[in-house]
């Protein structure tokens, strides 16, 4: 872990000197230093007065780089197609575990004839239009603002009923860790 790096960089971010950050904690700059440059490794109660002479949670020192905050802008979000009639996809972000994403549905298209089912959760929120969604025995019409969520291991089939394009945001949970890349 860099947590060293971490502490310095937010430091330098709030103009906080280390004579400051020694005089919150009670520790010595050679200490802060050595922490800084990742020479030693602070005790969870070291590191924690640190965290609050600093006024950050001490589990965001903890996070690991991947772990923290990733943004992707609109313009820099990948775009894919999926399913037999190329419903577009803009994928909004992804972890190991989670992948969010805005699917547009032209009139009249879905998710494909059939049902489908693989492993994970699904939340849905309808964006614009107007869908039909089945899951198992269950079936419902959606409009803008409403919103789904369900197993996907039941076979399940979103339907644009509307006239004009629908656009649903999904956010997939699944437990095992994935590289959605390879679905």
């Amino acid at each position: 872990m860099d947590i060293g790096s971490t502490v310095r960089a937010i430091r330098k971010r709030k103009n906080i000197t280390i004579a400051q950050i020694c005089e919150k904690t009670g520790l010595s700059q050679g200490f802060m230093s050595q922490v800084e440059t990742n020479k030693t490794s602070p005790s969870i109660a070291t590191l924690e007065s640190i965290a609050q002479a600093l006024e950050v949670p001490l589990a965001y020192l903890l996070l690991k780089k991947e772990d923290r905050m990733r943004i992707v802008r609109k313009q820099e979000r990948r775009e894919t197609s999926s399913g037999p009639e190329r419903l577009k996809v803009s994928h909004l972000g992804e972890s190991q575990h989670m992948r969010m994403m805005i699917v547009e549905f032209p009139p009249g298209s879905s998710t494909g004839e059939l049902p489908h089912a693989h492993e994970g959760e699904e939340i849905h929120l309808v964006l614009q239009g107007k869908i039909y969604a089945e899951q198992g025995e269950d079936s419902s019409v959606f409009e803008e603002g409403d919103s789904f969520i369900w197993n996907a291991c039941t076979p399940h089939k979103v339907r644009n009923i509307g006239d004009g394009i629908a656009k649903i945001l999904i956010s997939i949970y699944h437990e095992e860790p994935r590289d959605w890349n390879l679905i």
